[in-house]
């Protein structure tokens, strides 16, 4: 890669809930995505994630710099594995 180049990171600008356990994701380059968090919190077995199979504490996320965040980084994806839609 020439060292002119520049790479674009991909941060989260918008973050929506839309019902259950998915979110409506806007980002910053224009690509949106529903991403549903059901399967992966279903398979969790660390008691600080099965906590967010309760909606409420589901529905307490943030975007901190870019990410999607869960009580101080608790619970926190890629954001390349959200773009894509892979959890």
């Amino acid at each position: 890669m020439p060292d002119d180049a520049e790479v674009e990171v991909i941060d989260i600008v918008r973050a929506e809930y839309v019902d259950g356990y998915r979110l409506h994701l806007w980002f910053n380059d224009g690509k949106e995505r529903i991403v549903d968090f059901k399967p992966f919190l279903c398979q969790a077995r660390h008691p600080d994630l099965k906590k967010y199979l309760v909606v409420d504490e589901f529905k307490k996320f943030k975007i901190v710099y870019g990410n999607l965040d869960w009580n101080d980084y608790e619970m926190c994806f890629p954001v390349a594995d959200l773009y894509d839609g892979n959890i």
